[in-house]
This record gives structure tokens, sequence and C-alpha cells, in this order.
């Protein structure tokens, strides 16, 4: 029969039609369905802390404490923002499938989990840079500290890494778009990664796939580029200091930021290695790897900043505390 027959949103094998699908099936993680359970007990811990941790640093930071009006805590309140949308975007949807079969994503709702997802990524990193070049004048330029990051330009850096990553993730969603879905609408991941998608395309999606390793290669190595420009200047300047323990102390200011910076580049550089190269590895290795390490900065970063720094260590005490004072 010439006739072609459309299921939600896909057709049969014997069509010749080309369309994009309503609806996306989120597999969640292929070969564990029967584990979901069990490994959404940690996913709902993670994004419990990560939400309330980073709820509390913004809580913290608007607090009219003078020490906390620094640019510094305005940068660690823009990281929080972002944590808070790349896990908010991912890990509802997650915990649905998870605990109740939920797998049905729109199309639109599907490509807009896409934006989010690798624009506030790549924010992150971009606000990183803006923590390490914080760190390099405060160090580098103490006397012109208050002078050369001045509110203004603070609110210019900012508005800068928004721009820069908002409108280079626009592809994402676009190219995804224009390409024909005729084989199926189930992608084995629990989140809409931009690549898991494309995959499914029925047509030669070297675009797409050119793209991500540009974009990749342009955001991250231009921002290591930086971070590693502003390190060598602050050792540099560190190394001068006469004793070691103004040696120590001075690096002791930094110490916080390169946890922030691990936490972030280890498990996204891993996750890309495995996703483009790591073949022989099973899937639902790699699906729940690139599941677990969009947790990982969200849950670290304000357990970083929260041990690391006087400052907010000094105002939660305060909160825990405000009945007795």
């Amino acid at each position: 029969s010439g006739n072609t027959k459309k299921v939600s949103g896909t057709y049969d094998s014997n069509t010749t039609d080309f369309i994009n699908p309503s609806t996306f099936i989120l597999l969640g993680i292929p070969g564990l369905e029967a584990a979901h359970i069990w490994i959404s007990i940690p996913f709902c811990a993670m994004y419990t802390i990560a939400v309330l941790g980073n709820f509390t640093i913004l809580f913290i930071v608007k607090s009219e404490e003078p020490s906390l009006r620094e640019p510094m805590f305005y940068f660690l309140c823009m990281l929080a923002i972002t944590d808070l949308v790349i896990s908010t975007s991912t890990v509802p949807k997650m915990l649905s499938i998870f605990w109740f079969n939920s797998r049905e994503i729109s199309f639109s709702g599907c490509l807009t989990q896409m934006y989010f997802l690798h624009s506030f990524s790549e924010m992150e990193s971009g606000i990183l840079v803006a923590m390490a070049f914080d760190r390099y004048v405060a160090i580098c330029h103490p006397l012109r500290y208050s002078t050369i990051l001045t509110n203004s330009v603070v609110a210019k850096i900012g508005l800068a890494v928004v721009l820069r990553n908002g409108i280079l993730a626009l592809p994402y969603p676009f190219l995804a778009r224009q390409w024909p879905y005729c084989r199926t609408n189930i992608i084995p991941h629990t989140y809409c990664r931009h690549i898991a998608v494309v995959k499914l395309a029925c047509a030669d999606i070297r675009i797409s796939s050119y793209y991500g390793l540009f974009d990749i290669i342009s955001v991250i190595g231009m921002d290591v580029f930086f971070i590693a420009l502003s390190y060598s200047q602050i050792l540099r300047a560190i190394f001068r200091l006469p004793t070691k323990d103004a040696r120590l102390k001075t690096f002791g200011t930094c110490v916080s930021h390169l946890c922030a910076i691990l936490a972030l580049y280890i498990p996204d550089l891993f996750s890309s290695l495995t996703q483009r190269f790591g073949h022989n590895l099973p899937l639902h290795f790699l699906v729940l790897f690139a599941s677990v390490y969009l947790l990982v900065p969200p849950v670290l970063h304000p357990i970083i900043y929260g041990v690391r720094t006087k400052q907010i260590q000094g105002r939660l005490v305060q909160l825990f505390t405000h009945k007795e004072t």
C-alpha cells in the first residue's frame, strides 16, 4: 500500500515522508530500567543538596553583610543561579522517568531543555573565568582592586558571559529542528542531550556534530587558556612574597576557585571523551555518567565555598545562632 500511517509523531518503516516528531520518548538509563527506583535515591538526594546549597549561597550573599559586597560574591551568585538552572532543567524530568515512567517529552520541550542545558553549562565555564580574573586582580593588583572591579565592570562581565553562551548555544536547537526524524523518536538517555537527539535523524548530521565539537573546543579551550593565564600570573606574584606563611595564606584564597574548576572540567572532559571515543563502554554506563556529571558541580560548588569561605561560614553561623544573639 502507498499509504503511510502516523503513530505518536513517527512513521512506519515504509514511509518516504520526513517530519519532526510531536514527542520524544526518553528511555532513562537503557538496560537499568529495573533499578530506576534505586538509582533515583542518590539523584534525588544530590538534587536536594544542590537546590538547598545554592539557594543558601544566594540568601547569604543577598543579606546586608558588608563583607559580602565584593565582586567575588557577585560571581558566586551567578554560579549558583547557573547551577540551579542546569539541575532544575534536567533532574525533575529524570526523576519523573525513574518514579512514574513518565518518558514523553514534547519536541519543543526537548529542544528547550537542550538549549538551557548547553547555554548554562557554558555560562558556568565563563563565570569561572571571571572568578579567575577576580583572583588575579585581588592578588596581583590589590591596591587597585576596587577601582578595577567596580560594580559596572562586574555587570558588564556578567552580561558578556550570558550573551556569549546564550548566542553560541542557539544553533543546537535550530540544527536539531531542521533534521528529518523518520526512524524513531526514542532517545536512549535521561535528558535531551544534543548529540543523543540528532543521532536519531535520518540525514547527514555532520554539521551538528562539527558545530558541537567547535563549540566545546572554542569555548572551553578559550576559558581554560584565560584561567591558566590568570593563574600563571597569580603564582608568579605568590612566589615573590617574602615568607612561606604569606605565600600559603595568599594561595589559600584561590583554593575554593581551583576546586570549583576541577569539579566542572574533570567530569565534563571525561564525559565528552567517553561520548566520542568510548564506543566499547556499555550504553548504560555512558548515560549514567552523563546524568551524574550534570549534578556534580551544582552539589559541590556550595559545599566548597561554604567550607572554604570565611565570610559565608560566619554568616551561616550567625543564621544558626540567631536566637542566641
